[in-house]
């Protein structure tokens, strides 16, 4: 049974997160709902709705421990028609308490972060540690910036987020540089005629900068609640 509760509006310009809460198999669950709209375009590894595109919405969503499904980007799908959404979107999902996510913002750069890390290393380890089965903890993290940038940009400012989070984690005690099902969408402004497009967002860039001290700030949160 799924049963969306109402959820409260938190006040926010640019990435207004709303809290949902559901009935799944007897257990409560709850997720993170950001209704984007048009003008977006985004950049996800998502599951649902990954890859380069407009998207309207993003939904991070809890799953229990031990998840077992097989066809999570079914389970994600659903999970948003029964949040009311409709339309292109990006669906995370992690089995962290999303309630007890990060915000922060930087120059007019939006960051929210959740972070499950119960199941945390390196990257590069060794071959057998990295064929173990592994379950959903993870750190999600979306990123929304008020301006326009190039296909280039938007691939960059996934490796400035992927950056700033291994530096908190770090600066919050965790030798690790994540969990090895982290996921991170960057939504940016759909280039419209004579509107400035961003080539860069690099951490030394303007944008590429703010972008780093948001998802630093939001994933130190998390991490620390």
């Amino acid at each position: 049974m799924n049963a969306f509760l109402p959820p409260p509006r938190a006040a926010t310009e640019l990435l207004p997160v709303r809290q949902l809460t559901r009935l799944e198999d007897g257990e409560q669950l709850h997720s993170l709902l950001w209704r984007a709209g048009d003008d977006w375009r985004m950049i996800s590894s998502a599951v649902l709705g990954g890859g380069i595109g407009e998207r309207r919405w993003v939904l991070n969503a809890q799953v229990s421990h031990g998840y077992r499904r097989t066809d999570p980007d079914r389970h994600l799908a659903e999970l948003a028609r029964d949040a009311g959404v409709d339309g292109p979107g990006v669906a995370l999902m992690t089995a962290a308490d999303v309630r007890a996510y990060g915000r922060a913002d930087d120059g007019g750069v939006e960051a929210v972060a959740t972070a499950g890390l119960g199941v945390r290393g390196w990257a590069a380890c060794p071959a057998e540690q990295a064929a173990a089965s592994v379950g959903p903890g993870t750190i999600n993290i979306v990123v929304a910036l008020p301006v326009a940038v190039t296909d280039a940009a938007l691939v960059n400012a996934v490796v400035t987020a992927t950056e700033a989070k291994v530096q908190a984690l770090l600066d919050s005690g965790y030798d690790c540089s994540g969990t090895p099902t982290d996921a991170v969408c960057v939504a940016a402004r759909i280039p419209r005629a004579g509107a400035e497009v961003h080539a860069f967002t690099g951490p030394r860039s303007l944008w590429g900068a703010r972008v780093a001290r948001a998802v630093h700030r939001a994933v130190r949160v998390a991490a620390c609640p």
